[in-house]
């Protein structure tokens, strides 16, 4: 893709959190006049209706998901070019609890390296509400399209991960589990500015529920999924969005997945390939009596140096990589830690390094109750949360 060309032809080394540019908000219109637009054809000749304000001019579809797609568009008024990301979540209600936390946690969040909710369309009224509009900051490309098409160097590697560590510690001060940390979810742009995306799958790092109910939701790639998410399905930690960070960066360093598992077991087996069996007491850590029994009838296997996978990585990438993917998570370096490691030392910058208050007791309230609740419901606290 001829985009990532500036994208990747230098590091803006000398650029500091406080001469990045500020995403400009757009005012919201006080009587939005909504119109049905039809986008460009998305992979074909079919065409998408975007039912959104005349002060925005669709351009191109950049992408679609299971129950979403996204569009470029211009806000006519100020010139600015944002994403629209049009969702139809009322199908089922999986994907209304997505969208909701989705809203409600990057209205909460207001960081550099979190994309931001510059609008919301309103819809007329509840009646004729079947359609979420969330306008965006544009971003160019993401970090899954960067490695399939070009080789990272050390720099690149260095300046995304820090960034990535940098909202993680937001998010983490916030007592936020992202749960979906991949490259396909960090946004970047020419000026090699990163931004983490998607938080659909998003839960309170506070809460004591049984985490259970989160696997049966939990349908996205399972190569960036900490070992313990596979062998118990309680007590997740913030843990495990730092093995995804491990992941991500071993994926930088090679141009490819390191655990890239076809299912549950085979994960398994990648992962134990790579950090070999288990100590002894990495072993007992297991919660899961079934787990350890699981993991004591696989053959004995050595740990691979990375230095043998990644022959060509800087010494201290691979310290760093040995610490975000330690096979344990309570021996896993903290986000803070990663961020002070040698390896960031050229971004890291504790003054520019901002945390964000606790999320409010009750923020997720709607998940406690989740099976209980009707797609009708779900849809009433999603018009709320936008009419807000």
């Amino acid at each position: 893709m001829d985009c990532l060309r500036p994208l990747l032809a230098f590091l803006p080394r000398i650029l500091n959190a406080n001469n990045r540019p500020k995403a400009k908000l757009l005012k919201k219109p006080s009587h939005p006049d909504v119109m049905g637009q039809q986008g460009p054809p998305a992979g074909g000749s079919r065409k998408i209706s975007f039912n959104v304000s005349d002060q925005y001019e669709i351009q191109d579809v950049i992408g679609e998901g299971a129950y979403g797609v996204v569009c470029s568009a211009i806000h006519k008024p100020s010139g600015q070019k944002v994403a629209i990301k049009k969702i139809t979540p009322f199908d089922h209600s999986m994907f209304c609890l997505r969208t909701l936390r989705e809203m409600k946690l990057l209205r909460y969040f207001n960081h550099e390296n979190i994309i931001s909710i510059l609008d919301i369309q309103r819809p007329r009224n509840y009646e004729s509400f079947t359609e979420v509009y969330l306008i965006q900051e544009l971003m160019e490309t993401d970090m899954h399209r960067v490695i399939r098409t070009q080789d990272l160097s050390d720099d690149h590697c260095q300046y995304f991960i820090y960034q990535t560590l940098r909202a993680l510690k937001a998010m983490h001060s916030a007592n936020v589990l992202h749960r979906d940390l991949k490259p396909s979810n960090l946004l970047l742009n020419a000026n090699c500015d990163l931004k983490v995306c998607d938080f659909g799958l998003a839960r309170s790092a506070a809460s004591t529920d049984d985490n259970s109910g989160f696997m049966t939701e939990y349908v996205a790639t399972r190569w960036y999924r900490a070992p313990e998410i596979m062998l118990t399905f309680k007590e997740y930690t913030k843990a495990i969005d730092v093995w995804s960070v491990g992941c991500i960066l071993a994926e930088m360093l090679s141009g490819k997945p390191l655990f890239p598992g076809k299912d549950y077991h085979h994960q398994l087996t990648l992962i134990l390939d790579v950090l070999g069996t288990p100590t002894m007491e990495d072993y007992y850590g297991i919660k899961s009596r079934r787990a350890r029994e699981y993991i004591r009838s696989l053959p004995f296997k050595k740990k691979i140096p990375f230095r043998a996978i990644f022959p060509k990585s800087n010494d201290m990438a691979l310290d760093l990589l040995e610490k975000l993917l330690a096979f344990n998570p309570a021996k896993r370096i903290s986000v803070e830690d990663a961020l002070r490691h040698p390896y960031l030392e050229p971004y890291h910058d504790p003054e520019d390094e901002p945390t964000a208050p606790p999320i409010p007791d009750g923020f997720f309230d709607f998940d406690k109750n989740k099976d209980a609740l009707s797609k009708e419901q779900l849809k009433l606290f999603i018009y709320e949360e936008i009419m807000r």
